[in-house]
């Protein structure tokens, strides 16, 4: 089991920024991705960034040129930097750790969420 523990949401005015958080903890694997995803109500939840454990990196076009996600293996956390902010950035976001026992077989965790709010 892996467990993910997410902080750095708040309310922000438009053009600011924020750091998400998220630490993960329990059985990890060797080789894993860790991503932030974003749900807003009546919406499916959309992939911001996602950076694997090698450290290879890609974005939502939403997100490419504001938003910087990074980690650190040692500590098994991943951030994300927000800067830039817009309205439409409003939403939960959530980490995700996906665990690869092979390239076919992997397990996905979830964080409980954390809220951004974006004023204009």
């Amino acid at each position: 089991q892996v467990q993910l523990v997410e902080s750095g949401g708040g309310l922000v005015q438009a053009g600011g920024s924020l750091r998400l958080s998220c630490a993960a903890s329990g059985s990890i694997y060797s080789f894993n991705v860790m991503g932030w995803y974003r749900q807003t109500p009546g919406q499916q939840r959309e992939l911001v960034a996602a950076i694997s454990s090698g450290g290879s990196a890609n974005y939502a076009d939403s997100a490419k040129g504001r938003f910087t996600i990074s980690r650190d293996n040692a500590k098994n956390t991943v951030y994300l930097q927000m800067n830039s902010l817009k309205p439409d950035d409003t939403a939960v976001y959530y980490c995700k750790l996906t665990n690869f026992r092979t390239t076919t077989l992997n397990y996905d965790y979830w964080g409980q969420g954390t809220q951004v709010t974006v004023s204009s």
